[in-house]
Order: structure tokens, then sequence, then C-alpha cells
């Protein structure tokens, strides 16, 4: 078993095991190896097994990752007891767990470490409370041809009692073997069943038997996507073929959703309000209870019904108490089971984004560019677990090498799938073109008939000619990128020669622009994430503070993006960040 043993950091001695697809090291919560400190980028590194070869893999990060102290880039295989350090956490890579270590199972928090949690965490919020309003109920038959909906006031209330109480608040009268029993039976019921339509079914079947004059009974559920109530369970005693139809008094229902209060009606045929009525005996409910489940999560789930026709033995106090006492039970299940299929749903999409993370971190740039002459630096952070933000190298076929940075509208999964498409379709573009606008023409009347809605793309083109030492520049409604000489004077360029940005127009033409690239000299093209930044209350980074700082920043390119980085933290203040961050720095060397 291949296991990471601590040496520094938290926790010196404990070991912990390498997943068996990877293991990510970074400060983001969903991260296998969560390492809080602030040096720790979300996404900082990780260990990949391909085919029982282990490899550690550098996600870009911003103060980079060492194995046995020197520092990689991309890929790099691990060998039995090397080191592995990630800012101020060192660990040993070991083929095999020590016999006297403590192993650390994903999820399991190091107590008394230092900033430390093994195991990706997932939070579920169940949201507002929600509440219903009668004029929104529509009923779903659940159960097929099994229900007759009256939507009238045919049922007399007499009594109601508030359902939201606790136990102790139920009325003494009731007979303690009688609610005993209904409890051990609907538990029984509850503890055997294996899903909700079960538990439904057998507390039906547990409610027949404690009610011995029920004559039907149904349960019908809030559905909390569709906002609908929907029968979920029935039940009659009636064995006549054709007679099994159960009726529901959606006055009755409504009432007890909307006061959140369990009733009991009287015999509904001596109402003298309802002589009158032809249809009045079709109904045929002698008596009632209904009793609501509630949530203080989730707001109102149903309710439960139990009616006799049997005149002589109608439902009394005693038994509404009682319902109320099973309804309780019931809710409880019933709110169990909807926050577990939520907490399903979650995992399944966790999971999803958790690939979706790799996957767009695969589009990105393994490693730096080796021209000669030139030193390269970038920096990339979503503001969600996948963004729009894009940037690439791409190896032209005469030696000149291309930098390409975009920018699409919105985050998240739809900006990342546009993203993904852009990266295959500019080196498609770069590499069929030897002019550099012509290629932005087509890449841009790709775009714009590729019915991707209201959606548009800004993006920036520069071609390094390492023999000539010109940078070519064409841009698509972009930030336009600074330029700092060897003086220390920052200056944007380019931002009257900018087109509109890709999918507006199909048929736009985009001007290139040629530049003498001097020894010293660094370029930064970046976008909004770093500029918009913002820190409470609505304070904006900016592009003039930007450019202040890179007027005195360090000389060198890599150390100059991770002032950036770490001026834009500072600036705001522990704020979230609000757009994904995208940088990219070239510096011809003097």
């Amino acid at each position: 078993m291949v296991v990471l043993e601590v040496l520094k950091g938290m926790a010196p001695g404990q070991t912990i095991k390498v997943q068996s697809d990877r293991t990510v090291f970074g400060r983001h919560p969903h991260c296998q190896l969560v390492l809080d400190n602030a040096a720790v980028s979300r996404y900082h590194a990780q260990i990949v097994d391909v085919h029982g070869d282990y490899f550690i893999e550098d996600l870009r990060s911003r103060n980079g990752t060492h194995v046995n102290e020197e520092l990689i880039e991309g890929r790099r295989q691990l060998q039995d007891k090397d080191l592995i350090r990630v800012c101020d956490f060192t660990f040993r890579f070991l083929e095999a767990a020590p016999s006297d270590s403590t192993l650390l199972k994903p999820g399991q928090e190091v107590v008394g470490g230092n900033g430390m949690v093994v195991g990706p965490k997932s939070l579920l919020d169940s949201g507002p409370r929600k509440t219903m309003a009668a004029d929104e109920d529509e009923v779903d038959e659940g159960v097929s041809g099994a229900i007759t909906v009256e939507d009238d006031d045919r049922s007399s209330i007499i009594s109601t009692l508030d359902a939201g109480s606790s136990s102790s608040d139920l009325r003494l009268s009731v007979k303690p073997e009688t609610k005993l029993k209904a409890i051990l039976e609907i538990s029984k019921s509850l503890s055997r069943a294996a899903n909700l339509e079960q538990v439904l079914d057998k507390t039906l079947e547990g409610l027949f038997r404690i009610f011995s004059q029920a004559d039907e009974g149904f349960i019908m559920l809030r559905d909390q996507e569709k906002n609908k109530l929907v029968v979920k369970a029935t039940k009659t005693r009636r064995k006549a073929e054709g007679d099994d139809q159960v009726h529901v008094s959606m006055t009755i229902v409504r009432k007890a959703l909307d006061t959140s209060e369990g009733i009991l009606s009287a015999n509904a045929l001596e109402d003298s309000r309802f002589k009158a009525s032809e249809s009045l005996s079709s109904l045929r409910i002698r008596s009632m209870i209904c009793a609501p489940m509630l949530s203080k999560e989730l707001g109102p789930l149903g309710v439960i019904q139990i009616t006799t026709n049997d005149v002589g033995a109608q439902l009394r106090h005693e038994d509404l108490d009682l319902l109320i006492s099973v309804a309780m039970q019931v809710g409880l299940a019933v709110e169990n089971a909807y926050l577990y299929h939520q907490t399903s749903l979650q995992r399944d999409l966790e999971r999803d984004l958790e690939f979706a993370t790799q996957v767009q971190l695969g589009f990105l740039p393994k490693s730096r560019p080796k021209l000669p002459g030139y030193a390269f630096s970038d920096y990339y952070e979503p503001a969600l677990r996948v963004g729009g933000d894009y940037f690439d190298y791409i190896q032209l076929p005469d030696g000149r090498m291309a930098v390409a940075l975009a920018d699409v509208a919105g985050k998240g999964v739809p900006a990342a799938l546009l993203m993904a498409r852009l990266y295959s379709s500019v080196r498609y573009h770069l590499l069929s073109h030897a002019d550099l606008n012509i290629a932005m023409e087509d890449l841009n009347a790709e775009i714009s008939v590729s019915g991707l809605g209201h959606r548009f793309i800004t993006c920036v083109l520069m071609v390094i000619d390492p023999v000539t030492n010109q940078l070519t520049v064409v841009n698509a409604g972009h930030l336009p990128p600074l330029r700092r000489n060897t003086a220390g004077l920052v200056e944007a360029i380019g931002a009257t020669e900018s087109g509109l940005p890709l999918g507006i127009l199909p048929n736009q033409t985009f001007q290139q622009t040629v530049f003498d690239l001097a020894p010293g000299e660094s370029w930064l093209v970046f976008t909004d994430g770093v500029t918009e930044a913002m820190r409470m209350p609505k304070e904006i980074y900016g592009n003039k503070r930007l450019m202040k700082f890179l007027e005195t920043g360090p000389v060198t390119i890599d150390e100059l993006i991770k002032a950036v980085v770490d001026d834009v933290e500072t600036y705001v203040e522990g704020q979230a960040q609000s757009d994904d961050i995208c940088m990219v720095g070239f510096q011809r060397l003097p």
C-alpha cells in the first residue's frame, strides 16, 4: 500500500494512504489533502497512479512543488522514499506503510495537527424553509387510479391540534398502552423498510391495525422539485372489485399544511351546509383525521389522513393525538430520505465537478516554453471548481512561439465547456494561418456560427519571433496587455487597435500590430479577475493600481507574477474570489 509519511507541518510520524487514482494537495476543501496555509494554492499538486507507477504533478501552483528539494515542472515519477515539499509541508513517499505508523483514512481530520485535513468535505445546503400556499397546490396521482380528489369544503372541522408541538404536549387522556402500541408498530415498520415507498406502505398497514374503524387512508407528499402534492400510498378495507377508491378532500389537506395543525373532521353528511349537495353522498366520509408531516429545514412535507364511513365509530380527539405522534416519526423518515437523495445528487455532482476540474487542468500547458532568450510565467485560478479563463502556448512550425489568452463570458461549467472548445480551435487556426489577424478572423467566424447564444469571448493572440525579436499582437475585445521597459515605465498596448470580442459579428476584421522586444522588457496579459478583484465596500483593485505595482515590482517575470497575486490577495482582505484569475507574462532576457 502506497502511503505518504508526514515529516513536517503537522502530526509528524502519521501516514496517509495515497488514493488509487489521484491524491490532490491544496487549500480547497475538496482536495484529498487539505493544507490550510495561505502559501498553498487551492489546487497545488497531485499524485496520480499510471498503471502502477506514481507521478507527482504541480498544478501550476504559485509557490511550486519540490521533490528532494528540486522544483518540478509538469509531471515527475516518484521513487520510494522521495521527499515531497509543498510550501511548509513535507512528506516522504513510501511504497509500503511502516509497521508502526498511524494510518489516516480519507475524511479523517488530523487532531492537534497544524492545518491539515485528510479527504474532501461536502456540505449539503438544504436551502431556505419552503412554505405552501393553497393556490399553488397541485395533485399528482402517484398511486394510479387509487384516489378521487374532491376540491371543496364538504367536511366540517370540529377540532385542530398543533402538529409542531412535542409529544409531551399531547393530551394525557390518550391511553398509554394505545400510544405505545402505535409507536412500536410504526417504529418496527420504519426500521425494517428498505426505502421510502416501503416506509409509507408499512405505516398505513400499522395505522389500520391501530384504528380498527378505519376504512380509507392515504399519505400525500410534497414533491420538493415540482412543488406538487403527490399521493404516495393508499389503503382501503373494501375488498369488492372496483370499490378501492380513496377519497381526498383538498380543503382538509390544504388547511393542515397551511396551519401545521392536525385536524379532526365530524360527520360530513350531517353538516347542514352540504345537505343540498348532490355529490356529497359520493364522498361517503363520516369522520376524518389528518396530520401534517413537518420539517424545520424543508417546511411542510405532506399529510397522513385516515377516514371512516361508520357513523357509529367516529374518530376522536385521542385518535388525532395518536396520528400526530405517528406523523412526527414518519416525517423524520421522509426528511431523511429526501436529504439522503439530495446528498447522493450532491455527491454525484461533486464527482463530476472533480472530473471536470481534472479535465480542465489537462487543457492547460504542463510546462512553460523553452524559447532561447526568453522567460515565461503564468498563473491560473478559477473562481469556482472550473472556469472560463483560458491560456495556452503553441509552438509554431517555423520556430515562433504563440501565446493565447481568453476570457469566456460567465463562470462555472458552461464557461468551462466553451473554454475546452476554444483550446482546440485556437490551435487549429494558429497552425493553419501564417498571418495572426487572419487566424483571429477565422476563429471569430467559427465561434459566431457555433450556436452559443449570447455568449462572447475576449481574446488576445501574441506571437514571439526569437530570430527578429519582434512581437505580433491581435486583440479581440480583451484588456490591453501591459508592457514594462527596462526603466520601469509601464504602458497599456493596443487599446485603439482592439476589435470586438469573438462571437458578436461573424465577418469582422482584426488589426495586427508588431512591436520590437528590447532586452529586459516584460509583457503581462491578464483577465479581469485581476483588475476587478473586490474588497468591501465594492472597491475594485483596478488597472491603475496594477500598472503602478508593476513599475516597482520584481525584475524577473516569475517573481513579478507571484508578487501581483500576493498584492491582489492583500487588497481584497479575505473576500472570496468573485471571478476567474488568469495571467501570462514573458520577458526578453537581458
